[in-house]
């Protein structure tokens, strides 16, 4: 996201569950909810241009990081996924390590191995896919070279 970002306060999730969930991350490095893999992701609000944080659970693909825009199976795509697509520019916070990255949306041909290794890693997943008429989409998050 740039230099600026380092100057520019954050605001977190207005979810209260979240917004704590994120003060425990940030004062464990990330050991908050020890056997889940979190990371916190910070998007561009794409009407403010505010910075926006929450936390997320992730699975591994090799180096990068795939998340499930879920919402909780939710009928509409969360904030911080129509914020990435926006502007896919996002830091990420693996413990105590916060890094510049870009997300895209899977393309429709790698999404279904994707899911299965997101739902192989947290089966509720699966659960809010079947709440919801909306396709629930993956994103694949890339550090910054």
């Amino acid at each position: 996201m740039g230099d600026r970002e380092e100057t520019e306060e954050i605001t977190d999730s207005p979810n209260e569950w979240v917004a704590e969930h994120i003060r425990q991350y940030l004062a464990t490095g990330g050991r908050a909810r020890p056997g889940m893999n979190d990371l916190l992701l910070t998007t561009r609000g794409r009407s403010s241009g505010t910075l926006r944080r929450t936390a997320l659970l992730h699975v591994r693909d090799g180096e990068r990081y795939v998340l499930a825009a879920s919402n909780a199976g939710a009928d509409r795509h969360p904030a911080w996924y129509l914020n990435l697509i926006a502007n896919p520019d996002v830091t990420i916070q693996i413990g105590r390590e916060t890094f510049p990255a870009t997300a895209r949306t899977a393309a429709p041909e790698e999404k279904p191995r994707l899911w299965e290794l997101i739902v192989a890693a947290v089966p509720s997943y699966r659960d809010y896919q079947e709440a919801t008429d909306r396709e629930i989409p993956v994103v694949i998050v890339d550090r910054a070279s």
